[in-house]
């Protein structure tokens, strides 16, 4: 059964140092924000984040990275934070980088207790090859680097072995719930948030409304409430634009 939290900060009590999240997300665009700011605020040490990036400087897993609370990241694209840059480059973050697609289907897998499978991403590259830069010393020397992965033909072509991969707690963000768990996801906020559902073994979902059990229609149910355990609903939401474009006007 899903549990109603009263608080964000209830939600995650139970995280300790060292554990593994999967946080949802793209860019800042569907972040499970509240309980962002509560792990801040609770303090646990030497986590491991698994997200497609690690939001900006004062927003978002930024703030997690201000706090030096993650110790590694496991991501696809690391842009427009300058502290995530410093603080990789300076030897106090580890990073492993993920095509994209890969990351999806790594977590995808992990949901479906898959333990690994074969994609053509990367072969002949860094990625299948090893070598690519995780860690370095605080005067920016590398001192780990990616091993090689298996690589395996088939019909002519090679493929790369991935691993699947799964989490201690998933922090998600949905547009609505009902009491029993059962999420809608609004828009482009599904993205990552699903498949993180299914790969942890705690998932704790911030929504933005919690209805009566019957209240959704079941067919537009995205992550059934059986993958979730824990739900805290968030008073407010900023869904800030990380870079705002707009064409100049006649």
């Amino acid at each position: 059964m899903t549990q109603v939290c009263t608080s964000a900060d209830a939600a995650l009590a139970d995280i300790g140092d060292g554990a593994t999240i999967l946080a949802g997300g793209f860019g800042l665009c569907g972040i499970p924000e509240h309980l962002i700011a509560a792990l801040v605020r609770h303090g646990a040490k030497d986590l491991t984040l698994i997200s497609n990036n690690a939001g900006v400087d004062d927003f978002g897993l930024g703030l997690l990275l201000q706090t030096q609370q993650i110790s590694k990241m496991v991501s696809t694209y690391v842009g427009d934070n300058d502290t995530f840059e410093r603080q990789f480059l300076t030897g106090e973050l580890e990073v492993e980088l993920v095509p994209q697609g890969t990351f999806a289907e790594r977590i995808r897998a992990g949901g479906a207790g898959i333990p690994a499978f074969y994609t053509p991403t990367g072969h002949g590259t860094q990625i299948s090859k090893g070598g690519l830069p995780m860690l370095h010393d605080k005067d920016g020397r590398v001192i780990k680097t990616s091993e090689a992965k298996e690589t395996r033909e088939f019909d002519g072509k090679g493929y790369v072995l991935e691993r699947a991969i799964t989490g201690d707690f998933a922090l998600i963000k949905a547009w609505k719930a009902d009491d029993m768990g059962n999420l809608v996801f609004r828009k482009t906020a599904r993205n990552f948030n699903p498949m993180m559902a299914t790969a942890a073994r705690v998932t704790i979902a911030e929504v933005e409304e919690i209805v009566p059990a019957g209240s959704l229609d079941p067919d537009q149910i995205h992550t059934p409430g059986l993958f979730v355990q824990r739900l805290v609903r968030g008073e407010s939401h900023e869904k800030r634009i990380e870079q705002r474009t707009v064409r100049l006007r006649d």
